[in-house]
């Protein structure tokens, strides 16, 4: 045990990397390293993302609204890989000064509009079109108190759970434990709930599934951090028959693809400029034969 042995120093400071796979982009203070220049295509929203649980939330809204026929919602998607840091642009970080994807531009009014953090960015969407948010109050706040939910929850998972043990350079029984026990306690709360109801906020597909299927119906369709086993995720038959209902849904397996840049060649769609993109840009369509 001696080497978790650690005395906090009464003042912290930053003295070296903190390790783990993303240690080269951590760093305690914000705004930009470098100039970079966001990129501009010719639809009226603009999304810098990345096929992360995140960034998956907003494309597959995106694709609903274009599915139920809401032209305005055509999008560009452009790809910001937060590994190699473009995150920290000064573009990227105009418009969302935290560093962090999603971010979306909103450029069909007489001025930009820029929309931060993912959940923001879903209800912003949802009212502009007016879909997949309910407007019946009892209905509308049922809706959003799941949204909110997902919003401070899944960090136990990705910044918690996932951190602890798919990423942290050393395997910590404490940390790992405290995690798994916390995921499986949303997990079942999720399980309760979806026994009851068909959707998460009740008989209507809404935002709220969006937000909380990339996370929770990752898990248990064993796409998150390799810890389907771990996890034993068919203890949550309901949470898995409601994440499997959703990806029958031909916008929820579009959303998944775009700026995904992991998994077969065929489901990666690094940039979204038109809907024959699908069809015709992935990276199998993209990628010379050997």
């Amino acid at each position: 045990m001696a080497e978790f042995d650690y005395t906090p120093p009464k003042v912290w400071t930053w003295n070296k990397p903190s390790g783990g796979q993303f240690a080269s982009i951590n760093r305690p203070v914000a705004g930009p390293t470098h100039e970079k220049t966001l990129p501009v295509g010719r639809h009226p929203l603009q999304l810098y993302s990345l096929g992360t649980p995140n960034g998956v939330k907003v494309t597959i809204l995106l694709e609903e609204l274009l599915a139920l026929g809401h032209t305005g919602a055509e999008y560009d998607a452009w790809l910001i890989r937060i590994a190699e840091g473009d995150q920290f642009g000064s573009g990227f970080v105009a418009i969302n000064p935290n560093s962090k994807i999603p971010a979306l531009l909103d450029r069909s009014g007489a001025e930009p509009i820029r929309v931060f953090e993912s959940g923001s960015i879903l209800v912003y969407l949802a009212e502009k079109f007016g879909a997949f948010l309910p407007s019946a109050t009892a209905a509308r706040t049922e809706c959003l108190s799941w949204l909110f939910w997902q919003v401070g929850s899944a960090p136990y998972v990705g910044g918690g759970l996932g951190h602890f043990y798919a990423y942290a350079p050393l395997k910590i029984e404490y940390a790992i434990d405290r995690f798994a026990m916390e995921t499986k306690r949303q997990l079942s709360v999720l399980e309760r709930r979806l026994s009851e109801h068909r959707y998460i906020a009740g008989a209507e597909y809404t935002i709220a599934d969006m937000a909380i299927f990339p996370w929770y119906g990752g898990l248990v369709m064993g796409w998150l951090y390799g810890t389907a086993e771990f996890l034993s995720v068919q203890e949550y038959p309901q949470v898995r028959r409601w994440a499997q209902e959703l990806l029958e849904r031909p916008a929820v397996r579009r959303g998944r693809m775009v700026n995904r840049t992991s998994g077969e060649l065929s489901s990666q769609l690094h940039e979204r400029h038109d809907a024959q993109d699908f069809e015709t840009r992935t990276q199998d369509k993209l990628t010379s034969p050997r």
